[in-house]
């Protein structure tokens, strides 16, 4: 169990709970509770400057964690409905104009999602954090609970879009990479319609806030299977990125910096009625992988293979992301044949 785990069993383990909730510790995105004839969704998510996402853009960064804080209901099968938030504006840069550019970023993707603001509460400090809020509703949940051997994996979207954020900001000072992907913006996006379908389909759901191989890893712990990746939509520009700086791709998948898609395993009798509805729907996914016996976690690509059998390495021992880099590297290094 990773420390952050043991931390939030050993605080969950003190407190009460209802027999309301139908989801157990680290089965859902979203805590899920039954009331009345519907069941709530409710998610609590933490930012700040140590997540990586560049402050250079109010309004994006208003955008990109409302995305963040909403995608944990979207990965339950459900609709946002309600939003709060606590700020914590950074003092030496927060001016007014700063605020109204955030603020408006956070109301376009309510907009979008036709949730609304209900409150919130504000601070300030030397640096900013941010804790959203978001209350959702769904008939037809969605957990991490439920993928078995053979079932299909698919997700949203492109796999780095999170990493080449981070990459962004931690290597503002470098010359060619400043040049190259100065204008380059990241706009995290609203799987509104997505997480809609998926819902009726998916055997289990999980957002890639921490990346998509430790969204993979995660259902493939609680499902008790393998996992074998055989596609990778890597994000172009991530890998543009990555040769830039002189790292291997495949740290596009394997860093935390999370892209906040959705990951998420379908029945594979299932996969042919899937994407003629998606089809349908003008809606895309990306098959990249299947769930298979344990012990077996493969990377397996046209050109490099990699066993995640005994991988263990977590972000949040690293208190230097350079350290943590490197033994990212080191992984690849040792684990996998090119």
């Amino acid at each position: 169990m990773s420390r952050e785990k043991d931390i939030i069993t050993r605080i969950a383990n003190q407190l009460p709970r209802s027999d309301k909730q139908l989801n157990n510790l680290f089965e859902s995105d979203s805590e899920i509770i039954q009331f009345d004839f519907t069941k709530l969704l409710f998610t609590v998510d933490e930012f700040s400057d140590e997540d990586h996402f560049r402050d250079h853009d109010p309004y994006i960064l208003g955008w990109n964690l409302t995305v963040a804080t909403i995608s944990d209901i979207l990965a339950s099968g459900g609709l946002p409905i309600y939003y709060g938030h606590s700020v914590m504006i950074d003092k030496n840069k927060w001016d007014d104009f700063y605020l109204e550019r955030f603020s408006t970023g956070i109301a376009d993707v309510l907009k979008k999602t036709k949730a609304c603001f209900i409150g919130g509460d504000v601070g300030s400090s030397d640096h900013w954090h941010y804790t959203g809020i978001a209350l959702g509703e769904t008939n037809n949940t969605v957990t991490r609970i439920g993928a078995k051997s053979g079932d299909i994996i698919l997700m949203t979207g492109q796999i780095g879009v999170g990493n080449l954020e981070a990459a962004l900001n931690l290597y503002s000072r470098n010359l060619l990479l400043n040049k190259i992907l100065k204008h380059y913006k990241t706009y995290l996006a609203i799987r509104f319609n997505e997480s809609k379908l998926i819902s009726q389909y998916a055997t289990s759901c999980i957002d890639s806030s921490d990346g998509v191989l430790n969204a993979v890893n995660t259902l493939s712990d609680l499902n008790h299977t393998g996992f074998e990746l055989t596609h990778t939509p890597y994000l172009r520009n991530g890998v543009l990125a990555c040769k830039i700086l002189s790292k291997p791709k495949e740290l596009l998948l394997m860093g935390e910096c999370g892209e906040y898609e959705l990951v998420f395993t379908i029945d594979k009798k299932d996969l042919a009625s899937f994407l003629q509805k998606s089809k349908e729907q003008k809606l895309s996914f990306s098959h990249i992988g299947c769930m298979i016996e344990e012990p077996g976690k493969i990377l397996a690509t046209n050109n490099s293979y990699i066993d995640f059998s005994g991988f263990n390495i977590s972000a949040r021992d690293y208190k230097d992301v350079n350290l943590y880099l490197d033994a990212l590297n080191n992984y690849i290094d040792r684990h996998g044949n090119k």
